[in-house]
């Protein structure tokens, strides 16, 4: 990727790199950021993004150390900056408490979003929706969340970010699966991996690996087992070593 030629062009570089799985290449460029003079809402989203790397790798409670800074940082921001700021770090908190199991405070904190929509780009929203299908797939709610992954697809359909559209059609495999129709899943799952492939995103080819490990007939099932292994073993090169489920 090219030398970034702004604080803003390096903050997007990091988060291209997370994509692909290459986190030691993302964290450098965060730490150059965290040293550098910018505006409380860039800074904000840099803590943000440390945490999304965080959440990636399963570490739920380091990332909301990053998350809670994100948004007191935030708080210093104006106009949509606040808003983006706001959103992203209201959204990550929601995801840490998910993942450590307090749905309640999910919930409180997923509420606090909706307020900041209007001014916040639209990829916020559609990082909601996410969180919002991950609570309602914890609390056993598999209607609702296949509501929330099929909104997302729809809203990241006219973004530019090919990740976020992939992502929300893992969600809607993951969904599908929630809801008994585990056939359908895979089939979708496979088409996510293809996606995945294509576009050089390691992490969410990870994660629908471990999808479809779960979900696929057990030969299939197997082969995807290990590909996960395999892909968590590349991800470690790269300066992600993936926590062990339960952690």
């Amino acid at each position: 990727m090219p030398e970034p030629t702004d604080p803003l062009a390096r903050w997007h570089r990091a988060v291209a790199l997370a994509a692909q799985g290459r986190y030691a290449a993302a964290r450098c460029d965060l730490r150059v950021l965290s040293r550098a003079r910018i505006d409380p809402g860039l800074r904000s989203l840099v803590e943000s993004t440390g945490g999304s790397l965080l959440r990636q790798l399963g570490d739920h409670r380091a990332a909301a150390a990053f998350d809670g800074r994100a948004a007191v940082m935030a708080l210093g921001a104006t106009g949509a900056a606040r808003a983006e700021a706001l959103a992203d770090a209201y959204t990550g908190l929601a995801a840490d408490a998910l993942g450590t199991g307090r749905l309640a405070l999910a919930h409180r904190l997923l509420d606090r979003v909706p307020p900041l929509l209007d001014l916040a780009p639209a990829r916020a929203e559609v990082r909601w929706h996410w969180v919002r299908a991950e609570t309602a797939l914890a609390g056993g709610e598999s209607d609702a969340a296949l509501r929330e992954a099929s909104t997302a697809v729809e809203l990241a359909a006219a973004l530019p970010s090919v990740r976020h559209r992939v992502k929300s059609a893992l969600l809607v495999a993951a969904a599908t699966a929630a809801t008994g129709d585990l056939a359908g899943s895979a089939e979708l799952a496979r088409e996510v991996d293809a996606r995945c492939r294509e576009n050089s995103l390691l992490p969410l080819r990870w994660a629908t690996a471990m999808l479809r490990s779960g979900v696929a007939e057990p030969d299939a099932a197997r082969v995807a087992a290990a590909e996960a292994a395999d892909h968590a073993a590349v991800l470690r090169a790269r300066g992600g070593d993936i926590a062990p489920l339960g952690t």
